[in-house]
């Protein structure tokens, strides 16, 4: 259903459902993509749908065949001034959870997590998927459980040998823009994390969490 708009809906979905959406959705579907059908999706599945006359609601059809591509990754990162462009380019890559966590050096502390919430279905809706991330409540390092970790080890790029990746491993940490301190180094190196070199150049968070995304997924 190539060009057809797809629509994140936050309720259950089912066939035959009269689902309420607002001005914005409407206005968008009429006025944008200039059409009356879309696909919906939520929970991991896909619906084709319909704008009703009055422009108020959608009526969902059948169940489309579309299998959700997302995959069940948690990415543990530090926030960053590019909180945008690290959610967008995560949930494209089919991220499942974001665990957001204060270390050391981390230098974004107000994020604005609804505008973030937004960010993440709106590029769950244009990348084909059947479902949003969650972005969890955050934390500090020192309450995380470090031991099934892969963590993203910039020590590699001056020639420090990796441990044995586990890519059965679904957790990916990476670190905050001024990189690890020695103590989460330390921290993480005592509890038996698995350390991922990811080249021989240091990387924005951003690019490093999809390098690493893609190693893993490998």
């Amino acid at each position: 259903m190539k060009n057809i708009p797809r629509i994140f809906l936050d309720t259950q979905i089912t066939t035959g459902a009269q689902i309420p959406i607002g001005r914005d959705v409407s206005h968008y579907l009429t006025r944008v993509m200039r059409t009356t059908k879309c696909l919906v999706f939520g929970d991991g599945n896909e619906y084709s749908a319909e704008l009703s006359p009055d422009g108020a609601s959608l009526r969902v059809l059948e169940r489309t065949a579309h299998t959700d591509p997302s995959n069940d990754l948690t990415l543990i990162f530090s926030p960053i001034k590019r909180m945008d462009d690290l959610l967008n380019m995560a949930t494209q890559m089919g991220v499942a959870y974001f665990q957001p966590v204060i270390m050391s050096r981390t230098v974004a502390h107000h994020i604005n997590w609804s505008r973030m919430h937004k960010i993440v279905i709106e590029a769950a809706e244009q990348s084909n998927r059947n479902s949003i991330p969650k972005i969890l409540p955050e934390k500090k390092f020192q309450d995380l459980d470090l031991s099934n970790i892969i963590f993203a080890d910039e020590r590699c790029a001056h020639t420090q040998t990796t441990s044995g990746v586990d890519f059965n491993s679904k957790f990916i940490m990476i670190g905050p823009e001024g990189g690890f301190s020695e103590s989460e180094f330390n921290a993480l190196d005592s509890a038996g994390a698995h350390s991922l070199s990811l080249g021989k150049t240091i990387l924005r968070a951003e690019v490093a969490s999809i390098v690493a995304i893609s190693k893993v997924l490998k």
